[in-house]
């Protein structure tokens, strides 16, 4: 990595300095993300081995529950390791490289849910079509298409961190490496880089929502035609997508879509995001979700079968 800098590490404040309090946070954390890894990979197991979901629902569904479990091990190991330590360094390079993933599993994680959502559409708007339109092909098109597009938003990003200059204070007022935070400590104006990452990351989360509110508003006034059965599965189905963009696209948007300020909410707000949503994820789809839970529980009585042998 191009160090443009005289400062060689930084140092995370995390999410309290008081001892008794960093205890508190490992335990809550370490049982947050034991379950996001938990479910996500259940999830993931699930739909690989189970042929009852093949639909090009669950083929998203497998890719956001990656997302989740990346995106979460960006910054909760980190987070862990430094709630046991009394002093929480991290190198110039090591920082840069969770700017990094942060960014590239996050944004996979946004464009996941567009194309979920744009499934949802297809399936509900034009059910006539979807097999055409929604084929096996299609959905691989479309998710190498959202990780080229998270790649190129992961290296404007990192782009955009290798720019700063540091030369004196190191101190990071927060859990982990992120561009707000830096943008703090950089020896130079930062207007204009500040504009481009409202740009960047502020538009994507901005623009996403709103385009996936109203495609859940069309989606809604569709299902008048349907029947009362068809509505009440669209619905359920629905209601879980909408409660996770909302979780995970609220405390986005309040992070990136603003001028360069900072507020003490600013490292929960993240948390929730990035640790929280992960987490809430597997929930949502599901205890909402009974194929799901169904094809989970024929897997179990699979393996104890085989077990039993």
């Amino acid at each position: 990595m191009h160090q443009n800098k005289s400062v060689t590490e930084f140092i995370l404040l995390g999410l309290a300095q008081d001892p008794m309090k960093q205890k508190i946070v490992f335990i809550i954390f370490s049982i947050f993300y034991t379950g996001t890894v938990v479910g996500n990979l259940l999830i993931i197991v699930t739909i690989k081995f189970s042929r009852s979901l093949g639909s090009p629902m669950y083929f998203f569904l497998f890719y956001l529950s990656l997302s989740d479990t990346c995106f979460s091990t960006s910054t909760a190991p980190r987070l862990l390791a430094d709630a046991l330590s009394a002093k929480k360094v991290i190198s110039y390079n090591e920082c840069m490289t969770q700017v990094f993933t942060l960014h590239l599993f996050g944004a996979m994680e946004i464009f996941v849910l567009v194309l979920m959502a744009a499934d949802r559409y297809v399936a509900i708007c034009k059910p006539l079509r979807y097999p055409v339109i929604m084929r096996r092909q299609v959905c691989i098109i479309l998710i190498i298409v959202a990780w080229i597009g998270s790649c190129v938003h992961s290296i404007a990003q990192i782009i955009l961190a290798l720019k700063l200059p540091f030369c004196g204070p190191n101190l990071i007022d927060h859990y982990c490496c992120d561009l707000q935070p830096l943008l703090k400590l950089a020896c130079m104006d930062t207007y204009v880089i500040n504009l481009q990452l409202v740009t960047n990351s502020g538009v994507i989360c901005t623009s996403s929502f709103f385009l996936l509110m109203m495609s859940y508003i069309v989606i809604l006034h569709s299902l008048r035609n349907h029947s009362a059965e068809g509505r009440k599965k669209a619905l359920s189905t629905l209601t879980s997508h909408i409660t996770v963009v909302i979780l995970f696209f609220g405390p986005c948007i309040f992070i990136y879509a603003r001028p360069s300020t900072t507020f003490p909410v600013d490292k929960m707000v993240a948390v929730f995001y990035t640790i929280g949503t992960p987490f809430l994820n597997p929930l949502i789809y599901t205890l909402r979700n009974a194929e799901v839970k169904n094809a989970m529980k024929k897997l179990w009585r699979i393996k104890i079968a085989s077990e039993s042998k």
